[in-house]
């Protein structure tokens, strides 16, 4: 075995050390890619997260809407319940009050409302609270208009998230 002069043990000691920086880099790059992976997980997943909650509020808030403006003198009972099963607080108090006068309104003027919602929009929303902006159509039949009349409603809900539904708390008529 022939000795190794300095410049021999120098290549070899120049060689390792480059190795060591090598795989030392490809540890690093390996964790951060790791993290990174990790990170755009966790954020992709919240953003999921965010989205089907905002699904959530809008289809909440669109079935209220369609309850609310969708009524008929011959099942009121049952279109009035199909509100309240929605509602909460002083807005299921109020309508849930005022049922019985409604349910004799309705009938003797024979009314009939089919609604349809064209458009919502969430206003502000949190993980236990949204208003949404409602529009929605509904052609009203009754003793005084028997062949029907158009409205339409622009309604802002509100909202609340209880026992993992989302039930509106409150109903106002805007503009």
């Amino acid at each position: 075995m022939a000795a190794r002069g300095t410049d021999g043990m120098n290549a070899v000691h120049r060689n390792r050390g480059r190795r060591r920086a090598l795989a030392a880099g490809l540890v690093a790059a390996t964790a951060l890619t790791t993290a990174l992976s990790v990170w755009l997980g966790v954020r992709l997943a919240g953003q999921r997260t965010v989205d089907h909650d905002r699904q959530d509020i809008l289809a909440a808030a669109r079935q209220l809407a369609l309850n609310f403006t969708s009524l008929d003198y011959r099942h009121y009972d049952r279109d009035s319940s199909n509100v309240l099963k929605d509602a909460t607080g002083d807005f299921k108090k109020q309508f849930a009050a005022q049922t019985q006068e409604l349910t004799q309104l309705v009938d003797r003027n024979k009314s009939v409302s089919e609604g349809q919602v064209l458009e919502a929009g969430i206003v502000r929303s949190d993980a236990h609270s949204a208003r949404v902006l409602v529009v929605a159509d509904s052609k009203v039949t009754n003793t005084a208009a028997p062949e029907g009349q158009s409205r339409t409603y622009r309604l802002q809900l509100d909202l609340v998230r209880e026992h993992g539904r989302w039930l509106t708390s409150d109903v106002e008529f805007v503009g």
